[in-house]
């Protein structure tokens, strides 16, 4: 019985860890801030003023955005018509907003 307790405790503490882990915190911080800050040209990986230069991840390969580091610059600096947001978020929540970015281009934006 001790046994069957440990490892039911064992699995418990493991999935709490698993679902609690940075990845997902960021996951969820990310779509809340992608919602609040991106989504208006960016609604569904799309972008309403660059038409071919989209979030989906055949866009953001062909473009050389196609990691954490690319996307944070861009998001952080800007370019073109997209606005710096250096001033507006943390650099936790351009980190977070980035990983959510490639999550969603890894699964098609769905």
């Amino acid at each position: 019985m001790k046994k069957i307790i440990s490892l039911l405790l064992v699995i418990f503490l493991s999935w709490s860890i698993v679902l609690t882990s940075p990845a997902v915190a960021a996951t969820s911080s990310g779509a809340k801030i992608f919602n609040a800050n991106c989504a208006a040209c960016h609604a569904r990986g799309r972008n309403l003023i660059q038409a071919q230069k989209t979030l989906k991840k055949d866009a953001l390969e062909k473009y050389g955005m196609y990691s954490m580091a690319a996307i944070a610059k861009q998001v952080t600096y800007g370019k073109n018509a997209m606005p710096a947001f250096r001033g507006r978020l943390k650099p936790q929540q351009i980190e977070d907003v980035s990983a959510y970015v490639l999550a969603q281009a890894d699964n098609n934006w769905k």
